[in-house]
């Protein structure tokens, strides 16, 4: 038997050497991801050559076993592969012209100056610079390589402790094809032979490598890499499978589903998946699930928030790109020139599909919307960029909306009994002349189909779009404009009929009734420092008065939320305004003859402002808004009669 020949490293691989063996790094898991990546690498490599050379062809299967040995503290990683000659193994194991670890070696030591940290490997990097054999050394304090090249039929031993020296000697009967790495594990990395942790390692990051990986005759990586396939030829099955795979909610089918592919700008295969439930609606808290980065199957983050904005962060799935650099580290994938372009094109492609699901399958849609349409509004505030792409697929309530469910209740009918509108639907509605979109926020739609403000824009036909979440309103706020159009909530000042919806002339020219003016000094007088003004109202038909906010200043719902939010909130005063042809103001006009009803019609104005206030859903003055409805009822006590008739 030969002696083993003893080689040097280079000064570069000693160093990388040392870091790996003395690092802290948490993540330790890569190291087995890198091992199992070059044993698929070399797989790949005699496929091609068996194919392209009948001389190499076997039935020897193509695959990687695992083989742990907790008595041994020893992991063994098999391949069935090219193997490595003995020069290889010099070239490639020991020196730089392979390896890339100069680089390697560059790169951080680049990282370290900028972080003034001590060179602490950020390891997950190994693989950007083809040095991910050496992370063997984060886990083993001896490394043996035993091999044999498809080209011979020697077999060879690598062997090194991490010193700074490796030797090569031949082995002496039947080696197989391939490689095995031997590790001899560290006394704390034991954990990595119990099987368990290895099915767990493996399924996480190398579950698609595209050859079996075998433990104890189980193989551990079954799931297909369904993404590369042409999308015509995966089925609903496979999807739903897929789908469960991917999020462990094994009784459930996804929403919908968009595969992806590309080769121009940047080449990726990718699967999203929309789930069929928003647990965020549940009580839950912000569900963030992130997406599944891969290079050439290969996972590298199983969390990337790069990829999607906030606002489409329901969403599932695996983006797969071969332009990326494998195993780049979290920090390097926020810098990576392709990652804004791959976020870019997926963000598009998502809201070209939501919008022709909308236009094609409104019912889905409307399912949709309701668990996803809350996140999916916040994005008008957070990508400009695609702002009007998200504004169409915006689905309000509305006046008009509520009197067709109004019809439907009760009725046999496959329509939705809820419907909804969009901006484009509402605006193929608008009259002539219209210049502005009309909203109103409140708690409920209940209560908002109730609102006074409603009065003049039903008795000119007027759509009024019904807001009944604080983020409807936000975004609306956002995007001020739609297709040249103000949006404005009805409760401002700022709002303008169009000319088309005036009412006829004899009705606008009605007579106010006697001492209108007094019965709004009168008011005045009772709230002030309240109101910034009390005026006339053009907008009210039936009821007495209203609130509205100046120009310029927030709407009643979105004051609400700061108020709640914001202590030092101070809300702005607002107008009101008085309808002279209500009954009981025509009937204050009356008692205003007699200056001895002076009281009791501030006593109105003071109720009045009060009620308004609580249908805006806020809290009047609770003190006296009670006692004030008392001494009202006390009144109307007394005036009843208790002689039975």
């Amino acid at each position: 038997m030969s002696q083993p020949q003893e080689f040097t490293f280079q000064t570069e691989i000693k160093q990388l050497l040392h870091i790996l063996s003395h690092s802290l790094y948490q993540n330790r898991e890569i190291a087995l991801r890198e091992l199992i990546s070059n044993a698929s690498d070399s797989l790949n490599k005699l496929r091609h050559i068996q194919l392209s050379d009948a001389e190499y062809r076997d039935d020897v299967p193509l695959e990687i076993t695992l083989a742990p040995d907790k008595e041994a503290n020893l992991l063994v990683i098999h391949d069935s592969g090219v193997g490595l000659t003995h020069d290889e193994l010099v070239q490639n194991l020991g020196t730089i012209a392979h390896s890339g670890s100069k680089e390697f070696l560059r790169n951080l030591a680049a990282k370290s100056e900028q972080s003034e940290a001590t060179p602490s490997a950020d390891l997950s990097l190994i693989g950007q610079f083809g040095v991910g054999f050496y992370a063997a050394f984060m886990l083993a304090d001896r490394v043996e390589v035993v091999t044999r090249s498809f080209r011979e039929q020697t077999g060879w031993r690598w062997e090194s402790d991490g010193s700074g020296r490796f030797t090569i000697s031949p082995v002496e009967g039947d080696v197989p094809r391939g490689a095995q790495i031997r590790l001899h594990l560290k006394k704390e990395m034991e954990e990595f032979t119990d099987p368990m942790r290895l099915k767990f390692i493996v399924r996480k990051y190398s579950t698609f490598v595209p050859h079996p990986i075998k433990l104890e005759a189980e193989t551990l990586n079954e799931q297909k890499p369904i993404w590369v396939e042409p999308k015509s030829q995966v089925t609903e099955e496979q999807h739903a499978g897929f789908y469960q795979w991917l999020t462990h909610h094994t009784d459930e089918s996804p929403l919908w589903h968009l595969h992806l592919s590309s080769d121009s700008p940047i080449q990726f295969h990718s699967i999203l998946y929309c789930p069929p439930s928003n647990f965020e609606l549940m009580g839950f808290g912000q569900v963030e699930h992130g997406i599944n980065l891969c290079a050439k199957r290969i996972l590298v983050q199983d969390d990337c928030r790069d990829l999607l904005p906030e606002y489409l962060r329901f969403l599932y799935g695996v983006v797969d790109s071969a332009d990326l650099p494998l195993n780049v580290s979290r920090e390097t994938l926020q810098d990576h020139k392709l990652l804004p372009k791959l976020k870019k094109v997926l963000v598009k492609k998502v809201l070209d599909h939501l919008a022709t699901v909308a236009d094609e399958q409104p019912e889905s849609f409307q399912t949709f919307y309701q668990q996803f349409g809350p996140i999916l509004r916040t994005g008008i505030g957070q990508d400009f960029e695609n702002r009007e792409r998200i504004a169409k697929l915006l689905r309000f309530h509305s006046t008009q909306t509520a009197a067709q469910a109004a019809l439907l209740v009760g009725k046999s009918t496959d329509q939705p009994i809820v419907p909804t509108v969009s901006l484009d639907g509402y605006l193929q509605r608008a009259v002539e002349g219209q210049t502005q979109v009309y909203y109103l926020s409140g708690p409920d739609l209940d209560a908002l189909s109730r609102h006074p403000l409603l009065e003049a824009f039903r008795k000119r036909n007027l759509e009024v779009l019904f807001l009944d979440d604080p983020i409807d309103e936000f975004a609306l706020t956002q995007l001020h404009r739609y297709d040249g159009k103000d949006l404005i909530s009805i409760d401002s000042a700022e709002v303008t009929f169009p000319d088309s919806t005036n009412p006829a002339e004899e009705e606008s020219t009605k007579a106010k009734p006697n001492h209108f003016t007094r019965i709004l000094e009168l008011f005045r007088g009772a709230l002030d420092g309240k109101v910034s003004d009390i005026r006339e109202s053009s907008r009210l038909t039936d009821s007495p008065c209203c609130l509205i906010n100046p120009q310029g200043t927030m709407s009643n719902q979105l004051q609400k939320v700061l108020s709640h939010t914001m202590k030092e909130y101070e809300a702005p005063k607002r107008i009101m305004e008085v309808n002279p042809h209500a009954g009981l103001i025509q009937r204050l006009c009356e008692l205003s003859n007699n200056s001895d009803n002076d009281e009791f019609i501030r006593d109105c104005g003071q109720q009045l402002y009060a009620n308004s206030l609580i249908l805006d859903g806020l809290i009047p003055e609770v003190e006296g808004t009670t006692s004030r409805t008392l001494r009202f009822m006390e009144e109307l006590a007394r005036g009843k009669s208790v002689i039975i008739t």
